[in-house]
């Protein structure tokens, strides 16, 4: 019996399917709203001992951000949730047929201090703005401290194999953590559920920046 050889030809190209949205982008025009966060926080955080959540080694202040952050709380909150939106859809509806919220509040980082990996369930979005940067002024000594967001997908293949990554559209292995180099006045609008920390920081002085959960509720 003859047996059939068959040389065949494929043309795969991967497919970027399921990306995952992330707002990221920096204040104009803000150096005044951001002293006045940075002198309402720290007014805060002498006068309350806050409380914990992700944070280690640092103080994370009452969700209730709103209620004494002033108006340039309340502007930063407006903002995120107009990129938000610009990044919403809503099957049978728009996203002004929605009564938008958000809870906020404030972490100082201190010296050695981090955010353990962590998720903001029960909301859509999650932001982070960062006020004051901290480190050491003109030392040219990098402070640590990065903003980092974890592929969602990467605990299953890691369970299999540590060592597996998938290729993306570029044709290079994906990470599954990637590090934001921040600077003051950026400002990163990210889905709820995906998980998120902030790695150890060392520089001298405190970190401060601004955290914002945002939902949708339907109008009754």
């Amino acid at each position: 019996m003859e047996i059939q050889r068959y040389a065949i030809k494929v043309k795969a190209q991967p497919l970027p399917l399921f990306e995952t949205p992330v707002g990221f982008g920096e204040i104009s025009n803000a150096e005044s709203l951001l002293d006045d966060l940075a002198t309402a926080i720290k007014a805060n955080k002498a006068a309350s001992s806050g409380i914990k959540r992700s944070n280690e080694g640092g103080w994370h202040s009452n969700t209730d951000m709103l209620e004494w952050g002033g108006e340039a709380a309340r502007k930063v909150a407006d903002t995120a949730i107009s990129i938000a939106k610009r990044m919403s859809h809503f099957e049978e509806a728009t996203v002004d047929d929605f009564d938008w919220k958000v809870t906020m509040w404030a972490n100082v980082t201190a010296p050695r201090g981090l955010n353990a990996l962590h998720s903001h369930p029960g909301n859509l979005w999650a932001a982070v703005l960062y006020i004051d940067m901290g480190g050491e002024p003109d030392s040219g000594i990098e402070p640590g401290g990065n903003f980092y967001l974890e592929d969602p997908r990467f605990p299953l293949a890691a369970m299999h194999n540590t060592g597996f990554r998938m290729r993306g559209g570029d044709g290079l292995p994906q990470k599954y953590q990637v590090d934001l180099s921040l600077k003051r006045g950026n400002l990163i609008v990210f889905p709820a559920w995906l998980r998120h920390g902030v790695r150890a920081y060392t520089g001298s002085r405190e970190r401060i920046s601004v955290a914002i959960n945002i939902d949708a509720l339907p109008r009754r």
